[in-house]
C-alpha cells in the first residue's frame, strides 16, 4: 500500500522549503524529498556559500584601491583553506536546520530520489507514495555540453568546495558563475580566462556597463576572450590543454582548472515526468500563470523547474512557491508579481539590474529618458579609492515613471533595490528623488542618479 499525502514536493531548496512549510502549517499532510542534502542550490551551492568567499576579494580589493591612501598592504592576502573553512562554517548547519523547520510545520523529510509512476503517485528508492497534489522544485543542473573532453570540467559546486586554489584557471562560457567566481579567484592570486562563445557576455545586463565591468575585470587580471568556442579538453602531466577556436584560428591553452560556467538547465531528467502525463522543455515544465502544469491539473511547479517569465533567482523561486501553496490550499489561480525584481552579478564591484534594458524599452514604443551618469568621480567612490562605477537609469518621458535601472559599482547591489521598489509600485522619478536619505551614503546618490 502506498502513502497518501495532500502534498508531495519534490526538491528540498527555496521555493520547494516555502511551499512544504506553508501547507504543513495549513494542516496538510505534506512530504518533502531530495536526493542532496536539504537547502538547495542558494544556500548550499549558489548565492550564500559564493558571497561569503567575495568577502576576502572585497578585503583584497579595498585595501589595493586605498593604497598609497593610507593602507598599506604588507603582504594582505586570501587564505584559501581558511575562507572555505569560514564558508563551511555556514553552509554544514543548513540541511539540520532546514529539517528541523519543516519538521516543526508537520511536513515529512524524505531522502532519495523521487520518480513519478502515474499521475498521482511516485516512488522512492523503490517505495510507493500517492498525493493530491505535487510541487515540483527540484532546480537545475549545469548545462550540457558536447566537446569533447567536457567530463574532465567541474562545475560550481565543486569549485566551492575547493581545498585549495590552481593557480591557472578556465572559465567555459560568459554568465554569472564565470565572471563572480574569477573575480573571488583574480583577488586570492589565480589567473583566471573566461572563454566565451559569444560576443556580448553577460547579455542580460545593460552592454555600456557590461563593458566597463570587462575593463574592469581585466585591471585586477581577469582575462576574456569573445567569439571564442571551446574545442576539446585533454588532460596532461597534471594540467589541462584546451584547446579553443576563434576567427578560424585554433590554439591551445594551458590550465590547471577548467570551470563550467555555462549556464544551467531544469533538472528534471530523472523524474519520468512522461508516466505522469507532465509536458516539459528545456526551460522547465509547462505551466499555466498559475503554475499549475498545463498537461496534469495535480502538479505545479516553480523555480529553476517551472518554465516562467520569472528570471531564475532565488526570490523568484520563494515567490513561485508561496505562490503554487496558496493555489493549491485555496483552490484559487493567482499569478506570481513579477516587477521590479533586481538581480546582480556579484563582481567586485557588481553590476545590477532591473526592469527593462535600454534597447526592451524603445521596442515596447516607450519615450525613454536615458540618464547616464559616470559615478567614479563621486564622494562615495572617491572615498574608497574606486573610479570605475556608472549608472543608467530610463524614465518614461510621458509620466516620469522609472522603467529600468542599472548600476554598476561599489554597494550598488543595495541600490538597486530602491528602484526595484520604485517599479515595483509605480513611482516616479519625482517620488522617488523626495527620499532623504542618511548622509554620506551611498542610498544618497540617489537622487542625484535622476
Amino acid at each position: 500500500m502506498s502513502e497518501t499525502y495532500d502534498l508531495i514536493v519534490i526538491g528540498a531548496g527555496m521555493a520547494g522549503v516555502a511551499a512544504a512549510n506553508k501547507c504543513g502549517a495549513a494542516g496538510w499532510r505534506v512530504a518533502i524529498v531530495d536526493a542532496l542534502p536539504y537547502g538547495g542550490t542558494c544556500a548550499l551551492r549558489g548565492c550564500d556559500p559564493k558571497k561569503i568567499l567575495r568577502r576576502g576579494a572585497e578585503i583584497v580589493d579595498a585595501a589595493r584601491l586605498m593604497q598609497g591612501k593610507g593602507i598599506d598592504l604588507d603582504g594582505l592576502a586570501i587564505n584559501w583553506s581558511d575562507l572555505i573553512a569560514h564558508k563551511r562554517g555556514f553552509t554544514d548547519p543548513v540541511p539540520n536546520k532546514m529539517e528541523k523547520g519543516l519538521t516543526g510545520n508537520g511536513v515529512e523529510t524524505l531522502h532519495g530520489a523521487a520518480r513519478f509512476t502515474g499521475a498521482n503517485t511516485l516512488e522512492v528508492d523503490g517505495k510507493a507514495y500517492e498525493s493530491r497534489h505535487f510541487l515540483v522544485a527540484a532546480g537545475a543542473i549545469p548545462r550540457p555540453v558536447t566537446f569533447a573532453g567536457a567530463d574532465l570540467m567541474i562545475d560550481s559546486t565543486e569549485f566551492l568546495n575547493l581545498e585549495a586554489l590552481p593557480k591557472r584557471m578556465l572559465f567555459v562560457g560568459g554568465g554569472f558563475v564565470s565572471f563572480e567566481f574569477a573575480h573571488i579567484a583574480a583577488r586570492a592570486g589565480a589567473a583566471p580566462v573566461i572563454v566565451d562563445r559569444g560576443a556580448k557576455p553577460l547579455n542580460a545586463f545593460d552592454p555600456d556597463l557590461v563593458e566597463m565591468l570587462i575593463a574592469r575585470s581585466a585591471s585586477v587580471g581577469v582575462e576574456l576572450r569573445r567569439k571564442t568556442e571551446i574545442v576539446s579538453v585533454v588532460e596532461a602531466d597534471g594540467a589541462f590543454m584546451v584547446e579553443v577556436k576563434s576567427g578560424g584560428e585554433t590554439r591551445t591553452i594551458e590550465t590547471d582548472l577548467v570551470v563550467h560556467g555555462a549556464g544551467r538547465i531544469a533538472a528534471l531528467a530523472d523524474l519520468n515526468l512522461e508516466a505522469a502525463g507532465v509536458a516539459y522543455g528545456a526551460k522547465g515544465i509547462v505551466v499555466a500563470p498559475h503554475l499549475q502544469s498545463t498537461t496534469n491539473s495535480a502538479v505545479f511547479a516553480a523555480g529553476d523547474s517551472a518554465d516562467t517569465k520569472g528570471m531564475p533567482l532565488t526570490p523568484v523561486a520563494v515567490i513561485e512557491g508561496k505562490v503554487a501553496a496558496s493555489n493549491m490550499l485555496k483552490d484559487v489561480q493567482t499569478a506570481p508579481d513579477y516587477a521590479g525584481i533586481p538581480t546582480a552579478v556579484f563582481t567586485v564591484p557588481e553590476l545590477a539590474r532591473v526592469g527593462m534594458l535600454e534597447a526592451e524599452a524603445k521596442e515596447a514604443g516607450y519615450d525613454v529618458d536615458v540618464r547616464f551618469t559616470d559615478t567614479g568621480g563621486w564622494y562615495s567612490n572617491y572615498r574608497i579609492g574606486e573610479k570605475s562605477a556608472a549608472a543608467k537609469v530610463l524614465m518614461d518621458k510621458s509620466n516620469g515613471k522609472i522603467l529600468g535601472a542599472h548600476l554598476f559599482g561599489p554597494e550598488y547591489g543595495e541600490l538597486i533595490n530602491f528602484f526595484g521598489l520604485a517599479i515595483k509600485l509605480g513611482l516616479t522619478a519625482n517620488q522617488l528623488k523626495s527620499m532623504t536619505a542618511v548622509y554620506p551614503s551611498v542610498g544618497s546618490d540617489l537622487g542625484s542618479l535622476l
